[in-house]
């Protein structure tokens, strides 16, 4: 059964193009206005970083920017891939920045931040797909800001997957995240550029290499998607040892990407992350508004006092 809550546009007159799908009430949000959110997109000028609130059009945006949250996105803002739900410019993109992990940490610095996501476009142009960036990234945050927790959103890494996950993992993030976006019979229209299985080996790449390091993955529903493929999806997660699960309505950012299937209401997004927990997520995140890094410092607070509590459980039993 799919996904759908039968909102489809209404027709129109012959020879008119269609008017787009109107989102219901729970997916709009505010137009970003606060002092918060002018004070952190000229910090982000300043210092010349991109984020992928910005670029991905994201509707949480005013209200991160207002609390000085933000999701930084290195490595440039044009990726090599065009993925059919992305509002990333695609092209050939320009040398990478040197300054950009210093500017990273001081901004971290500057917002006081106790918990920082680090994403990046698609660089299949780099011999190592951007994965130095990453370590170098790292390396400033840790120097600069050594309290605050780290989150990576990194892209498939394709044909140099093992070698820049080795890379990533020895520089210590605390969340590795990849995102699988969707289901696998969904990929060669939605997700082109990548392959399914190969997202689910390289977290479990990062869990072999580290089993301390917390992975996280995320798909988007409203995309066509059936409910029993989402629960395959998430089978295929806990398979791959994954510890965070976070689920969000696809929006369409043009009318040229990927146009939105159905609205999934809120109860069906509670019904998905009830069924998530049940097969063992540490953290579960299921919204309408879920992106990737939203309430990140939260969750990430909540997914290590699960794992504590969960050692500790362990410790109980076999000291019994």
């Amino acid at each position: 059964m799919a996904l759908m809550n039968d909102l489809s546009s209404t027709p129109s007159p012959e020879g008119e193009r269609p008017a787009r799908q109107r989102k219901p009430d729970w997916i709009r949000v505010k137009a970003p206005v606060s002092k918060g959110y002018h004070e952190t997109r000229k910090l982000m000028r300043e210092l010349n970083l991109n984020t992928v609130c910005e670029e991905a059009a994201c509707p949480n945006i005013g209200e991160c920017w207002t609390k000085k949250h933000a999701t930084v996105m290195i490595l440039g803002d044009v990726c090599t891939r065009a993925c059919a739900f992305c509002n990333v410019k695609t092209g050939m993109p320009r040398i990478v920045d040197p300054m950009e992990p210093e500017n990273t940490a001081v901004a971290a610095a500057k917002m006081g931040l106790e918990h920082i996501v680090i994403t990046s476009v698609d660089r299949d142009d780099l011999p190592d797909g951007g994965a130095g960036q990453f370590v170098k990234v790292i390396k400033a945050l840790r120097r600069e800001t050594p309290n605050t927790t780290i989150e990576i959103l990194t892209p498939d890494f394709r044909g140099k997957m093992r070698p820049a996950v080795e890379a990533i993992c020895e520089a210590g993030p605390d969340v590795y995240n990849h995102n699988l976006e969707t289901v696998p019979r969904l990929y060669p229209t939605i997700r082109p550029g990548a392959r399914y299985y190969a997202s689910l080996r390289l977290l479990e790449e990062v869990k072999s290499h580290d089993p301390m390091i917390f992975t996280k993955s995320g798909i988007m529903l409203g995309l066509g998607e059936q409910r029993l493929e989402v629960h395959q999806v998430m089978d295929d997660m806990r398979t791959a040892d994954i510890d965070f699960m976070t689920m969000g309505q696809y929006l369409q950012p043009t009318p040229k990407h990927a146009k939105v299937e159905d609205f999934v209401t809120p109860k069906a997004f509670d019904a998905f992350g009830a069924i998530a927990r049940a097969k063992g997520f540490l953290q579960v995140a299921s919204t309408p508004l879920t992106r990737s890094s939203y309430h990140a410092g939260d969750d990430f607070a909540e997914m290590r006092a699960a794992r504590e509590a969960k050692l500790a459980k362990q410790a109980a039993r076999q000291n019994a």
